[in-house]
């Protein structure tokens, strides 16, 4: 299947949900709507949660092919995650009405829940990999376990922000974060090496 195919089943399916909702969109009509038989669909998303993790891997795509090649050394870390954030927002925008699909998709049905884990799990990997934050080990998966609960919370502020420059959704993702940067620092501060030395690694941790 072409890369155009591919883009046609995309913007197929996201249209479909955003229309219909995710659970009633089947893969047939995915096809139909894309203009491929099934067959070919099917050998590249064999189901809906496959389609699904292609836009958040777009989505991800669209936001690392904006980070710099090299960090900004007066950024904090908190800068970075912000940038970074709201660059996804800002690519999420056009596609809101499929993303709100799939939130109460994953909200109605805990399978589906739990079957586009590992793919929010990746794109928030991706999204302190570009923030230069580690997001390997058990620190990592903290990391992303912080930056997920995060973006759970602001995607909320997000789903209904009318401004055009997502004004409110920019002031809900600097509290948020200003949050997980005091607890960071807390953190730092009780948990120094035999040294004395407090760790360097910026933790993300969610707002409680």
């Amino acid at each position: 299947m072409s890369e155009s195919d591919r883009d046609k089943a995309l913007d197929a399916f996201l249209g479909l949900i955003a229309e219909k909702g995710f659970a009633d969109v089947s893969l047939r009509e995915v096809a139909q709507a894309a203009g491929l038989g099934f067959a070919d669909l099917y050998r590249l998303h064999p189901d809906k949660m496959s389609l699904a993790a292609a836009f958040m891997a777009r989505i991800d795509a669209e936001v690392l092919a904006g980070t710099a090649s090299s960090d900004d050394p007066e950024e904090t870390v908190r800068d970075r995650l912000f940038d970074v954030m709201m660059r996804r927002y800002d690519a999420l925008k056009p596609h809101r009405a499929a993303l709100r699909a799939l939130r109460r998709a994953g909200t109605r049905d805990p399978v589906v829940a739990l079957a586009m884990g590992p793919a929010l799990r990746r794109s928030m990997s991706a999204m302190l990999e570009a923030a230069s934050v580690p997001s390997e080990g058990i620190p990592g998966a903290l990391r992303q376990n912080g930056l997920l609960a995060i973006h759970y919370a602001v995607s909320r502020v997000f789903d209904g922000d009318d401004t055009g420059d997502l004004s409110k959704t920019m002031a809900a993702l600097d509290g948020r974060l200003k949050t997980a940067e005091r607890w960071a620092q807390f953190f730092d501060k009780y948990t120094k090496s035999p040294s004395g030395r407090t760790s360097q690694e910026p933790p993300v941790s969610p707002e409680p």
